[in-house]
């Protein structure tokens, strides 16, 4: 015996379900829009699409979600507000610095805003809350992050998928951008590494989305 443990075998759709929720998210931050469907239509119905068919593979991802759901929930969600507040003082201050050291800082911030086009503020709200931000934290960090712990270790998995989640950003030519995914991945990441509640993160991730969109943007 040589001592190593050898890896469990990978689930087989991790990949292609991967390949796919890339194949329609990175034409999005292109295109920013389809016909009527504009870039918040979009992300919501391709994050319906990847994360219907991720659970419904993932039997032991729908087994870990309803164990999360039914013990301490009200526990975690005031963990997943408090980690929220805490990585808006982070963007709070990056926007700070940002603004003082990159010269065409502002427009590229302004540039992340302008992804809400036309839309109304109540349906963005509404798609943040209901699809978006759980959608986003049960794929990313649910389904592929998980998967990836545990078929390559805890830490390699969480770097892993919080690259594959800021070259995803890459497509929208905006380096702000890709830095804030990269910052936000990682710590929704670790956070998912640290508690292993879904509970936790899609609180976190759907607060922390409509406080820096909808309700104190970082536009000035």
């Amino acid at each position: 015996m040589n001592g190593h443990r050898t890896p469990p075998p990978g689930k087989w759709y991790v990949f292609p379900v991967t390949l796919l929720a890339l194949a329609l998210f990175i034409p999005l931050f292109i295109l920013r829009r389809i016909g009527a469907l504009d870039f918040f239509w979009w992300m919501s119905l391709s994050m319906v699409v990847v994360l219907t068919l991720a659970l419904i593979l993932d039997h032991s991802c729908r087994q870990t979600l309803r164990e999360d759901v039914s013990h301490k929930i009200i526990k975690k969600i005031v963990t997943g507000l408090i980690s929220a507040g805490i990585l808006y003082v982070v963007f709070l201050a990056g926007n700070f610095f940002v603004r003082h050291v990159m010269g065409d800082s502002g427009q590229q911030i302004s540039d992340v805003y302008s992804y809400k086009g036309q839309a109304s503020p109540l349906r963005i709200i509404l798609l943040m809350v209901f699809i978006i931000g759980p959608g986003e934290e049960l794929f990313w960090r649910g389904f592929l992050q998980g998967n990836l712990m545990a078929r390559f270790g805890r830490i390699q998995g969480l770097i892993m998928t919080t690259l594959i989640y800021s070259l995803m950003h890459l497509a929208s030519g905006n380096i702000l951008l890709v830095i804030a995914a990269f910052v936000c991945g990682l710590f929704w990441g670790w956070l998912y590494l640290h508690y292993r509640s879904m509970v936790v993160n899609v609180v976190s991730h759907t607060a922390w989305d409509v406080v820096v969109f909808m309700v104190i943007p970082f536009t000035t």
